[in-house]
């Protein structure tokens, strides 16, 4: 049942929001979830401006972080974050709905790499973020091997 991989890069990533409080309660939606893609969005909310009344750098990062992991998840195995990088190019503002889409670079054994591009409605880049995962023991969906 679980030998197609977009079906179980679904599943994985439906269980992954089940268990995910940080993502809904920022009001990430998972968008579109594929073998080594992921892409969630996310609208920027007035408690998430800073002082200069942009969005908060780590909000942006968390939206990023949160499209890695459902990222590198989607193949069913278990896997964290084991470093990461983001740059900032523009502010997002008020209202504007934010798309992290992370895809897959490369995947050896354990570790993968998986770049994030971060942008706003408009199709203006906000950040790149750059992930290193690793795998550890363990599947999304236990049921699934």
């Amino acid at each position: 049942m679980h030998s197609n991989p977009q079906l179980l890069a679904e599943l994985a990533g439906k269980t992954m929001y089940q268990r995910d409080p940080t993502s809904q309660a920022l009001g990430m939606l998972l968008a579109e979830i594929r073998p080594g893609y992921a892409r969630m969005t996310m609208t920027v909310r007035a408690d998430m401006l800073n002082g200069h009344q942009s969005c908060h750098g780590g909000y942006i990062f968390m939206l990023a972080d949160s499209a890695f992991a459902f990222a590198c998840n989607s193949h069913n195995h278990n896997t964290v974050g084991a470093g990461c990088s983001i740059d900032y190019l523009a502010p997002g503002r008020e209202g504007d709905l934010l798309t992290a889409e992370a895809s897959e670079q490369a995947l050896a054994g354990k570790t993968g790499v998986y770049d994030v591009k971060v942008s706003n409605g408009e199709g203006r880049t906000v950040a790149l973020f750059r992930g290193k995962s690793h795998r550890v023991a363990g599947m999304v969906i236990e049921a699934a091997s």
